[in-house]
């Protein structure tokens, strides 16, 4: 479905309600189109409320009086039968930011509910498709101008040669253990508190300023997959790409195909293919400032003019993906 909107919208979007959440960007997002828009946070309210909140959130929509809902995953906590209703007549998309094979019962809900479900994997498209899913888009995510920028301030404590922010997987710790013996690294994200001793982790998870400022004490960001299915991830990347591109760091990330149609390889970041090249990179990127800083302020503004969550929230309003060039595919 092609939609194309040339009024002033009013945009439900319920979900994670938290100012680091996706809905919360893509909220920001639609208002910085010139949107109406509602950010209905079902988690929070479901938290503290119980049983009572669905109702009591499925009025707020209501009220609202949305032309169009964009519904994240834990919007399910409303009941099925109710998001039925609420998206009844109206303009209605599933972001889904998640790779989980297979998927979840959620995930295949909601996308065989709303008008279109965007993912932001490429190849998955494919498999929703098989399960029953109509319509489905590659969407891929992007950067938060009011988050994702260059921190003021340091603090000593994240200064390192390379740091990993992400969650605890045991596929991507062959990668940081290498890294970790070779350079200074910094680990930081959820999961870490049970890692191995011989991990270098230095936090939990942080967002916004925290995230800003490991950036900005890290020489180099390094990008990692979670799962060995993300190698295989045609034109796919974490979000990580965009927020340390966002926050003025240098993004060093785990080559696919197709990926740099996204961001060019030595312009706007730099793709390492194995591990011993990663390495290799590292020490070339250590040994040359001028280029590292070249790069790193050129993503800071590719992400800028082209990756921005309101770019991508441009798209899934009016009901498309984004445009791959055909050699992606």
């Amino acid at each position: 479905m092609h939609q194309t909107f040339e009024v002033i919208l009013r945009v439900a979007v319920i979900g994670a309600g938290r100012s680091h959440k996706n809905e919360a960007a893509i909220a920001r997002a639609v208002r910085s189109l010139g949107h109406t828009c509602r950010l209905v946070n079902a988690v929070t309210w479901t938290q503290n409320l119980g049983r009572f909140a669905a109702p009591w959130l499925t009025r707020q929509v209501e009220t609202f009086e949305p032309d169009a809902v964009i519904l994240g995953r834990h919007a399910t906590l409303l009941g099925v039968d109710r998001i039925k209703k609420l998206i009844r007549g109206r303009y209605s998309a599933f972001w889904y930011f998640d790779l989980r094979i297979p998927p979840i019962q959620d995930v295949l809900t909601l996308g065989r509910l709303v008008d279109a479900m965007f993912v932001t994997y490429l190849p998955t498209v494919e498999t929703y498709q098989s399960l029953g899913v109509p319509n489905v888009m590659h969407l891929p995510q992007g950067m938060d101008p009011e988050i994702d920028r260059p921190a003021e301030r340091i603090p000593r404590r994240f200064r390192c040669e390379v740091a990993f922010i992400g969650g605890n997987s045991p596929h991507r710790n062959t990668v940081l253990r290498a890294m970790a013996s070779a350079y200074d690294l910094q680990i930081r994200g959820p999961g870490w508190r049970k890692a191995q001793s011989d991990l270098p982790v230095k936090g939990g998870p942080i967002y916004g300023k925290g995230y800003a400022q490991a950036v900005g004490g890290a020489v180099i960001s390094l990008g990692a997959h979670s799962l060995p299915d993300q190698a295989s991830q045609t034109a796919s990347a974490s979000n990580r790409m965009w927020k340390v591109m966002g926050c003025g760091g240098f993004y060093l990330g785990e080559w696919v195909q197709g990926i740099e149609a996204l961001g060019a390889d030595r312009v706007h970041c730099a793709w390492y293919r194995s591990l011993e090249e990663g390495i290799e990179l590292v020490r070339h990127f250590l040994d040359r400032p001028e280029e590292r800083r070249k790069v790193a302020e050129a993503g800071r503004r590719h992400a800028l003019e082209h990756h921005t969550y309101a770019h991508r929230v441009g798209l899934l309003l009016e009901g498309r993906g984004y445009p791959l060039p055909q050699t992606t595919s």
